[in-house]
C-alpha cells in the first residue's frame, strides 16, 4: 500500500531515512509518499541544497524499492526503453510528459522565497527545463530509481511500465492486518487501551 502525503516527516521518519539513506538526511522538504505504517518510501527535496540545485524533486529512499530497481537496472533495461522512445512516438510523448507534469511540480513546490533563491543564483532555467532526475534530454533515461519515485508521487509512464513488465508494486511493504497478530497480541492490546 502505498500512501501519497506530503507531510515534513517526524521524529520516528527522520530516524527511518537516516537508516535508509546511511547518513543524516539533508535538503528533505516533506515525505511524499510512505508505506500503511508511514514508513518513508519517497522523499520530496529542497530545489537549492547547499547553494546548488538538487538534481531531482522526489528521492526514493525505501531499501527493498532501491534493490530491485537496480536489479532491473542492471539487466539492461534502460537502454530497452530508450530504444522503444524511438520507435514509438506515444510511448515518447507519454515519456515527455512525465517529464512536464515533473517540472510543474517543482516549480509549484516552491516558495516564492526559493524562486527568488534558484533566480538568484542563476538556476531558472534548470529548474524549468530539467526534467525528472535533473535530464536535459528527454529522450533518454537517466535512472529508474527517480522514475519510479515520480511514479509513487505522480503520473510516469516509466514507472507504470515497470510496475506492467517486472511487477515492481509487488515489493510495496503490505499493511499489517488482524490476522497477522496473535490471539495474545490483540488481547494485550485491548487491555492496555482500556
Amino acid at each position: 500500500m502505498v500512501i501519497r502525503t506530503n507531510q515534513a516527516p517526524d521524529e520516528r521518519q527522520l530516524a527511518i531515512i537516516a537508516q535508509q539513506l546511511g547518513r543524516a538526511p539533508r535538503g528533505i522538504e516533506a515525505v511524499a509518499a510512505t508505506d500503511g505504517e508511514g514508513t518513508p518510501l519517497v522523499l520530496r527535496m529542497a530545489p537549492i541544497v547547499d547553494g546548488k540545485p538538487f538534481p531531482t524533486l522526489y528521492w526514493l529512499c525505501s531499501d527493498v524499492l532501491k534493490v530491485e530497481i537496480s536489479r532491473i537496472e542492471a539487466v539492461g533495461v534502460i537502454k530497452a526503453l530508450e530504444q522503444r522512445l524511438q520507435e514509438e512516438p506515444e510511448f515518447l510523448e507519454a515519456y515527455q510528459q512525465s517529464h512536464r507534469d515533473y517540472v510543474s511540480a517543482r516549480w509549484d513546490y516552491m516558495s516564492d522565497a526559493q524562486r527568488e533563491e534558484v533566480a538568484k543564483l542563476g538556476y531558472t532555467n534548470v529548474m524549468t527545463e530539467r526534467g525528472i532526475g535533473g535530464i536535459s534530454n528527454w529522450h533518454q533515461i537517466r535512472c529508474l530509481h527517480t522514475q519510479y519515485a515520480h511514479h509513487l508521487c505522480g503520473d510516469n509512464v516509466i514507472g507504470q511500465w515497470m510496475d506492467e513488465h517486472h511487477q515492481v508494486d509487488r515489493f510495496y511493504p503490505k499493511p499489517l492486518s488482524l490476522a497477522s497478530f496473535s490471539l495474545a497480541t490483540v488481547l494485550a492490546t485491548f487491555i492496555f487501551q482500556r
